[in-house]
């Protein structure tokens, strides 16, 4: 049945490079559906690749002219070698990299040439490299956890608490992320990369945001993040200095 969905999952993209991409040079057909992670409403991740383009660009649409699928959404990420290589650049500077996990893991379509090879063997170099946790780094999230961390040791509300809890959830995870030097995740994906990097951490981390969230309780999440930051010094407030880059700033008209 998998072997089925994904020979199908082919088919289909070669059908949309065939109706809306027909110059061309190859795609990457990537995201969940061909992890057979998807769900009813998971949409189709295509990088188009072209040799020659004004501008990369994005788009998204309902695909209903394949007899496999109706009404099946895709999403588009439409690129020369340059552009990916720029955009590749951009995730780095996140330091999430969205577009070499879709180029490194994504099927080839119609066939892989030696610029696919070239461009799949430059996203896997990217993902094999995160970039090195720096002190200011550290630093940053111990102010960051602390002040979130103060915010619900007394929520006023459970409103409250729930808008800070959200903010606390991607705040640990980027953090455990990154002092284990590794690349950050965003949203509905920062579950699944705990749990393929550190099963422990992330039933912990998943029990503890559970009680945050359902019931209220703050205990767990708080020494949670007290473990988290204590190999760097644990909470910090008292003294911290941020500086901005010197160039940051505009005149004013």
């Amino acid at each position: 049945m998998r072997d089925e969905s994904l020979k199908n999952l082919v088919v289909v993209t070669n059908e949309i490079l065939q109706s809306k991409y027909p110059l061309a040079e190859f795609a990457f057909l990537a995201g969940s559906l061909i992890r057979g992670e998807g769900t009813a409403f998971s949409d189709l991740d295509i990088v188009v690749i072209y040799k020659d383009l004004v501008g990369a660009y994005r788009e998204s649409f309902y695909f209903r002219e394949s007899f496999y699928f109706r009404g099946l959404p895709v999403e588009t990420f439409v690129h020369t070698p340059e552009t990916l290589n720029y955009f590749f650049d951009l995730d780095i500077a996140e330091k999430v990299p969205s577009l070499p996990v879709m180029v490194s893991e994504g099927i080839v379509i119609p066939h892989a040439t030696d610029l696919s090879h070239k461009l799949k063997n430059l996203a896997q170099e990217i993902l094999a490299n995160p970039p090195k946790i720096t002190k200011e780094e550290i630093q940053g999230f111990q102010y960051w956890i602390t002040d979130l961390i103060d915010d619900i040791r007394d929520p006023r509300s459970k409103a409250e608490l729930t808008a800070v809890g959200t903010r606390l959830y991607d705040a640990l995870s980027s953090c455990y992320f990154r002092i284990n030097e590794q690349w950050l995740a965003k949203g509905k994906s920062i579950p699944r990369s705990l749990q393929r990097h550190n099963p422990v951490f992330y039933q912990e981390f998943t029990a503890s945001f559970e009680e945050l969230f359902v019931v209220g309780k703050t205990e767990r999440i708080i020494n949670l993040a007290e473990k988290l930051l204590a190999p760097f010094g644990g909470f910090i407030f008292d003294g911290i200095k941020l500086d901005a880059p010197a160039d940051w700033r505009k005149p004013i008209e």
